[in-house]
């Protein structure tokens, strides 16, 4: 039935696209104007909506600055605050977003903010925060600001260059908008995957000469965890009445991984960012055991008992860390 809709929906994405370029044009030919910035920018965006990967990237970035005097600005999708918020001790989920609030819990030492408006949101991370760098968290649509460094992130499961237009497909910017990027990454791939398909991938991707092209896989850590110090490994998972709630993108690897692992659950799925109203809690609240993605994690805490997360990251070959590590230390 979705398909057929997006089949229907055709015409509507010829009109999207054509805005979109319409858009990118402007800023290109500089009737609309881009903005540099004293302090450097790191951007990790998509050209499509959501399932990339990008908090988990934003993470891995944050990583490598771990020495650094670092901040992040996201927008905070679906947050009830208004205008520019610095997040503080007290900052509730609500107020920053479920993704920045997540990077916020995960790296206290992190200044992080939100703020829809991206020019305003580093002007003022200048005045109160004075980081040595700024993480732009899902920023690279956002032509108004010209980052330092872009890294563009695109699924091995549907590379940009095989997607279309909303609603038809999933892309909300023009694929030569590619180009901007200064590294292209290729996320969720398989394990082991080859050279002959990283070249494949490579040629079709066809990146300018200044880009680089890396890969990455997901990988889930060996327990789950209720935010606490109290962790239980998956294997101990099986047997177990398991409800797994997800309210992401792109929930299929994470089903597939708890398949192959043997793990027997229920599986409640969600659209991307759900706010859960009582009568869906209601609803597998009474499960043995309830599993659920980190982001969902900081917005179902509190309101169900026996919650636990199950922690993913990006994994690099040692070749390819290297050269990120590298491309961002270089900025300095």
């Amino acid at each position: 039935m979705l398909q057929l809709l997006r089949k229907i929906a055709f015409p509507i994405s010829l009109i999207y696209a054509l805005v979109v370029h319409v858009r990118n044009f402007l800023f290109d030919t500089g009737v609309f104007s881009s903005k540099s910035y004293r302090i450097p920018t790191i951007c990790v965006g998509n050209l499509s909506v959501g399932g990339t990967g990008k908090t988990p990237m934003t993470e891995y970035v944050l990583r490598i600055l771990a020495e650094r005097n670092t901040a992040v600005l996201s927008r905070g999708y679906k947050r009830k605050s208004d205008g520019f918020y610095l997040a503080n001790a007290k900052s509730t989920v609500l107020e920053l977003g479920d993704e920045p609030y997540q990077i916020h819990r995960k790296f206290p030492e992190v200044a992080v903010a939100v703020d829809a408006d991206r020019c305003n949101g580093i002007e003022k991370l200048e005045k109160l925060v004075n980081p040595e760098m700024i993480v732009l968290d899902d920023a690279f649509q956002h032509r108004k600001v010209k980052p330092t460094f872009s890294i563009l992130l695109t699924t091995y499961q549907n590379l940009y260059v095989d997607d279309w237009y909303l609603p038809t497909g999933s892309l909300r910017d023009a694929k030569k908008e590619a180009k901007r990027a200064d590294l292209i990454i290729v996320t969720k791939c398989p394990l082991g995957l080859d050279d002959i398909e990283r070249n494949a991938i490579e040629a079709k991707l066809t990146p300018e000469k200044h880009q680089k092209v890396l890969f990455a896989h997901l990988a889930y850590h060996d327990c789950v965890s209720d935010g606490s110090e109290e962790k239980i490994p998956l294997k101990e998972l099986k047997g177990r009445q398991v409800a797994l709630v997800t309210g992401i993108a792109s929930p299929g690897p994470l089903v597939r991984y708890l398949d192959d692992l043997g793990v027997d659950f229920k599986h409640f799925e969600f659209g991307d960012h759900h706010n859960f109203n009582a009568s869906e809690i209601d609803k597998f609240k009474g499960y043995e055991l309830i599993l659920t993605t980190e982001k969902d994690f900081v917005r179902l805490k509190g309101s169900v008992d026996r919650l636990y997360y199950l922690e993913i990251a990006h994994n690099f070959s040692k070749k390819d860390e290297l050269i990120l590590q590298r491309a961002i230390e270089d900025l300095f």
